[in-house]
């Protein structure tokens, strides 16, 4: 099944890396937005102090599902929903990240990236955004919104779905958004 796993995401990561954001259909939309909305749940019932960071933030990406499998090279794929500070849906965002080096195995997370300043959240929408190389989440739990770095005005934490990685570093994710 991991090996299944590596193949599938790593063969979706290069050929859907150049899809595009946004789900084409009404009934994809419908789809991705349900999930959204499940993940945000999931996400604020494992750490309730989670809201208030939301609340005080200028916006926020969330990608309900998020494979990532490596054998020396690997990648990741996801999107998602956009939102501003008002929770109103402003676009979607891909996630597409190839990797070389130290990892193993394949896993599914969600992916919540909390822009703190109108600034991140710009540079975000002007494809002007990235991790550094050192980058990493914060798994969520409770209390974990608490303890996001204060020194940078984004905030990531991932929710493990399934699989197993030796390897839990962001750096190198490449996000695109497409405004509605």
């Amino acid at each position: 099944m991991v090996k299944f796993l590596l193949i599938a995401v790593a063969a979706g990561t290069l050929t859907l890396s150049g899809c595009g954001a946004s789900p084409k259909t009404e009934s994809e939309r419908t789809s991705l937005a349900a999930e959204v909305s499940a993940a945000m749940e999931g996400f604020l019932s494992a750490d309730p102090t989670l809201k208030a960071l939301l609340d005080a933030s200028a916006g926020y990406a969330l990608l309900p599902e998020v494979g990532k499998a490596g054998l020396g090279i690997g990648g990741s794929y996801g999107n998602g929903e956009v939102f501003d500070k008002s929770g109103k849906k402003i676009g979607y965002v891909e996630l597409a990240e190839g990797t070389i080096g130290f990892q193993i195995g394949a896993q599914v997370f969600s992916e919540l990236i909390v822009f703190e300043t109108t600034e991140a959240l710009t540079r975000f929408k002007a494809g002007e955004f990235t991790f550094a190389a050192n980058a990493t989440a914060v798994a969520i739990k409770p209390g974990a919104a608490a303890k996001n770095d204060p020194s940078s005005d984004v905030s990531v934490f991932v929710r493990t779905k399934g699989g197993l990685m030796a390897e839990a570093s962001i750096g190198g994710q490449k996000l695109n958004f497409k405004p509605l």
